[in-house]
């Protein structure tokens, strides 16, 4: 090795380390988990770019790399079995030979013979680059993949950054990463062109997009979504302090995105209005959340430990004459003045629908008139048995 590549070495080897100890500093990466990356990949380096000059096929070639942890200096020992009759020259040495190294070597010892090129140290240089870039890269989506697994089930404010035109993804930017809204998470009253801002839920975080999206590159993925009734609940719980403070509670919540929506409320304070709480001084607060979603209709309901009660509750605003409960099939019967009956059910069953979603139970839905046909009928079947 001439000079002027002796004096070229140094600032290399020195690099080397105080680019790992900048790495590990910054990063919070062990020092000694970054040095054994950069050995494993100068053993695959010299492998395949060296071997065959010292009678090794890289396949065969059976290497230990020792890196400096103070200098940097790199060496490299090719690992051979002392055996008596040698038939493979890239992993087996002679007892003869072996004995030259250290007198004390015998049959199916280890040796270690330094087989370090002479121009290995550049190749030495590059390879801990790129290491050291690779590991920042890994650090970088282990810190993103940190941040947001905390995330999950909580509400960030996404921007839109494109819509991809085949799949009809929405890729949002959520800070220092990217989500993906896919068409089943959103809401139809919604517009997603670039540079649109909204609330989104957050579902689900995975440390490697491969494994949800096969095809797609290296790293986190953030899955969001519009509909899911968390948002709802997340809303509320930043609009309203006392349900921050633990003093309303939110017990259910059912919803059909883009349209209607019912939550049950209580109160651990009987001073404390829940469903007020949630309404707000002149309806400020649920009107925030209505405006964020898009202007779905939201029904706050009281809840209750009786069943029949919550039931009337549920199917606000439609009130309820007679809640008649069946306990064992977790089933009940309502009766609704007449001119109530099509406000109960709602459009298209709606109103009924999401009222049984939110209680857990069945619900069965009468007119007034509707019963007291119903019981006429009851009470004329006796008389028609015992005529006939």
């Amino acid at each position: 090795m001439n000079s002027r590549s002796k004096k070229n070495e140094q600032p290399e080897k020195e690099n080397m380390v105080a680019a790992v100890a900048a790495l590990a500093k910054e990063k919070n990466i062990s020092k000694e988990v970054l040095f054994s990356a950069i050995e494993e990949a100068l053993k695959s380096a010299y492998k395949n770019n060296f071997s065959k000059e010292y009678g090794m096929p890289p396949s065969n070639a059976n290497v230990r790399v020792e890196l400096n942890r103070e200098t940097g200096v790199v060496r490299l020992f090719a690992r051979k079995t002392v055996e008596r009759w040698v038939t493979d020259e890239a992993s087996e040495i002679s007892i003869e030979d072996a004995q030259k190294i250290q007198p004390s070597y015998q049959q199916d010892d280890i040796v270690e013979v330094e087989v370090t090129p002479d121009n290995f140290r550049r190749v030495a240089a590059q390879t801990a680059k790129q290491v050291i870039v690779q590991k920042i890269r890994e650090a970088e989506r282990g810190k993103v993949y940190d941040d947001f697994i905390e995330k999950e089930n909580e509400i960030l404010t996404a921007i839109v950054h494109s819509v991809d035109p085949e799949t009809k993804d929405v890729y949002v930017e959520l800070g220092k990463t990217e989500g993906v809204l896919e068409p089943a998470q959103q809401m139809a009253t919604d517009v997603y062109t670039p540079g649109e801002r909204f609330k989104v839920y957050v579902l689900e975080v995975v440390a490697d997009r491969r494994l949800a999206r096969p095809g797609a590159k290296h790293g986190p993925q953030v899955s969001v979504s519009r509909i899911h009734p968390g948002l709802v609940k997340r809303l509320f719980e930043l609009e309203v302090p006392e349900i921050q403070s633990g003093i309303v509670q939110i017990k259910s919540i059912s919803r059909e995105a883009g349209s209607r929506t019912k939550m049950a409320v209580h109160s651990t304070d009987p001073m404390i209005d829940p469903v007020g709480s949630c309404v707000g001084p002149r309806g400020q607060r649920v009107d925030r959340v209505v405006a964020e979603l898009r202007g779905e209709k939201i029904d706050i309901i009281k809840w209750s430990a009786d069943p029949a009660e919550f039931v009337a509750n549920a199917l606000n605003p439609a009130h309820a004459v007679n809640v008649f409960v069946n306990e064992p099939e977790k089933a009940c019967r309502v009766v609704v003045p007449d001119n109530q009956l099509s406000l109960a059910i709602g459009k298209e069953g709606q109103n009924a629908r999401l009222a049984a979603r939110l209680t857990g139970w069945k619900i069965d839905i009468k007119s007034q008139s509707q019963i007291d046909e119903q019981l006429a009928a009851e009470e004329e079947q006796p008389s028609e048995t015992a005529e006939e």
